[in-house]
């Protein structure tokens, strides 16, 4: 299964809306086919696995990272296909939420395929954590929250006479973190002081590109930045409640699209509406306390790196009101370093 896992990943950016799926045939012991959803539309894990198999998945072990499919949608029902293939057991990490395409563990069991369901299932649940949102709760995207810190934890001096706290591995990472997003967001300050280009420019591009938004409640995202010049290039969306009518007819003739509402509640409900089910922000201090502070945030990615900044830098949570429903406890998804850099995520516990 956790071989299955690794597979699944190669997806990455590739399969949305559908999960990242891995699949592993087994026969005597021995791995005789792998397979994985390289791409939406294409074949899924179980079909792939099992076509590189042949009759070798006859009376094999099947190792699948989600329960398989039960429908008809751009591919045939792999619960089928499973059976078709004379599987002799099907084990499963996570059951599948999606009410059209569940249903494949009971399909498989009364044409007597045995099932055995709750290997691995804490790393596939993780693996899917965006998916598995998006069918729990309709009324926000799953939140990815990134921010790169000093050892003091500072987002940035004072002075911002340093651009970039973590090195070149770390940044390019963050590339790869984007690609599996719907959309890449910044609050107003970051837009202003860092002129972003919020694209992925490094590594294996995603097969639809994140969309851009940037949380401007009064319509400031000046008409030369780096976002407006490339609207008609890649999607970007300013959300905010108080935009004047000039400011946003401005954006909108560039290029830009509008999502007025007020409270970031109904902000991130527009965006869901909107067809953004991961977003993924990257600060700065204002949005990040927000939506710290607000208990939105379902992933925190700390990249910190060795550096002090000292007095007068830029505080990473001073703006977080734990009143408001900010989770209190944490746990440790996964730690991994990138030269100097640790980057550490965080879930809330419970979550």
């Amino acid at each position: 299964m956790r071989r299955a896992l690794r597979l699944a990943r190669r997806g990455w950016g590739r399969t949305a809306p559908n999960p990242l799926v891995g699949a592993v045939v087994v026969r005597d012991g021995q791995v005789v086919a792998e397979g994985w959803h390289a791409r939406f539309g294409g074949p899924h894990a179980e079909a792939d696995a099992l076509a590189k198999a042949g009759e070798a998945a006859r009376g094999a072990d099947v190792y699948v990272t989600l329960e398989p499919c039960n429908h008809h949608g751009k591919t045939p029902p792999c619960a089928q296909a499973l059976i078709a293939a004379g599987v002799r057991r099907v084990i499963v990490a996570v059951r599948d939420p999606n009410p059209v395409a569940q249903g494949g563990i009971a399909t498989l069991r009364a044409a007597g395929i045995a099932v055995t369901e709750g290997v691995e299932t804490a790393a596939g649940a993780e693996l899917n954590a965006p998916f598995l949102f998006t069918h729990a709760d309709p009324t926000r995207p799953f939140v990815t929250l990134k921010l790169a810190l000093s050892l003091d934890g500072a987002l940035a001096p004072g002075d911002r006479r340093q651009r970039w706290l973590t090195g070149q591995p770390a940044r390019r990472h963050v590339h790869a973190l984007r690609a599996g997003a719907d959309a890449v967001a910044v609050g107003m300050g970051t837009a202003l002081a860092d002129d972003p280009a919020l694209t992925v420019r490094h590594g294996r591009r995603p097969r639809v590109a994140p969309a851009r938004v940037v949380f401007d409640a009064h319509g400031r995202l000046p008409r030369d930045s780096t976002l407006v010049r490339t609207a008609r290039e890649t999607p970007t969306w300013v959300v905010g409640g108080a935009i004047p009518a000039e400011a946003g007819g401005a954006l909108e003739a560039a290029g830009v699209r509008l999502l007025r509402q007020d409270g970031l509640a109904a902000q991130l409900r527009a965006l869901r509406e909107a067809g953004v089910r991961h977003l993924f922000c990257e600060g700065g201090a204002g949005l990040a306390g927000a939506l710290l502070g607000h208990g939105f945030v379902d992933r925190l990615i700390i990249f910190q790196a060795p550096v002090l900044l000292g007095a007068g830098a830029l505080p990473a949570f001073g703006s977080v009101s734990m009143g408001q429903g900010a989770p209190e406890h944490w746990r440790v998804v996964a730690r991994r370093e990138f030269g100097d850099d640790l980057m550490t995520t965080y879930a809330p516990v419970g979550r």
